[in-house]
């Protein structure tokens, strides 16, 4: 990912929900925004359909510190967007992970995470954060573009297409059930909750 000198700035004003929750805050510009957020604790939200729900709990996930910068983008017309990403979750991202791959037999745990493109940049507002792994992704086999708000059904859906477009015809995968894949996933997301310090 990329250094946060390079995302985008521009003065807050109000012009919806978000923008009038940061100048309520003291918050004053885009960047210093990208920062706060950055910086606000990790940990799962209690409710992902309340896009102030990272205010109230003071923390939030890729899902919602993403989510909320996307949005004020949109509100100050910052062509900044939210994307998902899918990618291979080994040993190397987080403690605990090479078990899950060897109960299942298979060569990587596919999984979502999403981060903020601007002018071909890309930002992540949890690294650093105690997030339960041990490094940045870097690297995926399928990124888009979302609605900053995009519903876990959605970005589901979106996991389940690539499973079926391009991660079960590959060679690596060649005789691994889509269900087994599906359930080392949920395993993953318990690993990645217990990891965070």
């Amino acid at each position: 990912m990329d250094s946060y000198d390079y995302l985008p700035d521009a003065e807050i004003v109000i012009s919806g929900p978000m923008s009038k929750k940061f100048i309520q805050m003291g918050v004053k510009s885009f960047k210093e925004a990208c920062l706060l957020v950055h910086e606000m604790d990790y940990g799962y939200n209690s409710n992902k359909d309340d896009e102030m729900i990272l205010f109230k709990e003071k923390k939030g996930t890729c899902t919602t510190k993403h989510g909320v910068i996307a949005t004020l983008a949109e509100e100050l017309n910052i062509p900044l967007r939210k994307h998902v990403g899918v990618y291979r979750f080994t040993e190397e991202i987080s403690n605990g992970a090479g078990e899950i791959v060897e109960r299942y037999k298979i060569p990587y745990i596919p999984i979502t995470h999403c981060f903020l493109v601007f002018n071909n940049h890309r930002f992540d507002l949890t690294e650093g954060n105690n997030n339960g792994k041990k490094t940045t992704i870097e690297e995926f086999i399928h990124e888009e573009e979302v609605e900053p708000f995009i519903s876990q059904k959605d970005e589901y859906l979106l996991l389940k297409r690539v499973l079926k477009e391009k991660i079960g015809p590959s060679k690596e995968m060649e005789g691994i059930k889509e269900k087994s894949l599906l359930k080392a996933r949920l395993e993953a997301i318990a690993l990645l909750k217990k990891n965070i310090k």
